[in-house]
């Protein structure tokens, strides 16, 4: 794939949000993410019982994603007042055994409704594009997910087939570079 020598970057911007690396610090405001039943009702837990466990391993496996060129979620702060509002970024993922670049969001619920998931999906969709990653790339979405299904249809994304990944039941959307603006 066009990616894999590809050197990621931070500090990506669109008109409300920039991005950082997240770092280990970032693990108690992850942890304040995962207290929100709602907002993670449709992640898996891997085995783990705590919130804080759950945001370490989140964090800590986004930090192999940048050490290992498989890219990574990075923070979203919003421009105007330096808040952390969630996570987004580009991934190398395998779904049924294929390599394939996708883009990723979550958001905290307090922002949820005012289109910073579109918003940053897009931000990385162009990057994507922009520097040749990937001649498409994809989302993966549980089947249940309503809200993530809406953002993958407003930046274009089409539902392309329904399968098991992760042991969850998900679509996989997919733009191509062709049709992607």
């Amino acid at each position: 794939m066009l990616f894999s020598n590809y050197i990621y970057q931070d500090q990506l911007q669109s008109s409300r949000l920039v991005t950082r690396f997240l770092t280990r610090d970032d693990i108690s405001i992850w942890t304040d993410f995962f207290k929100d039943e709602e907002a993670i009702e449709l992640m898996t837990t891997y085995g783990l019982t705590t919130h804080e466990e759950r945001a370490t391993r989140w964090i800590e496996k986004q930090l192999d994603r940048y050490a290992t060129h498989r890219m990574g979620h990075q923070a979203l702060i919003d421009k105007n007042t330096n808040a952390f509002i969630g996570q987004s970024g580009l991934l190398v993922q395998e779904v049924d055994g294929v390599t394939e670049l996708e883009v990723g969001y979550h958001v905290f619920k307090k922002y949820w409704g005012q289109g910073y998931a579109p918003e940053a999906a897009r931000l990385f969709l162009n990057h994507a594009f922009e520097n040749n990653l990937s001649d498409s790339v994809i989302s993966i979405i549980d089947t249940r997910n309503l809200r993530s299904q809406r953002v993958a249809d407003k930046n274009g994304l089409l539902r392309e087939k329904q399968t098991t990944w992760s042991d969850l039941n998900v679509y996989i959307y997919r733009i191509d570079k062709s049709n992607w603006k």
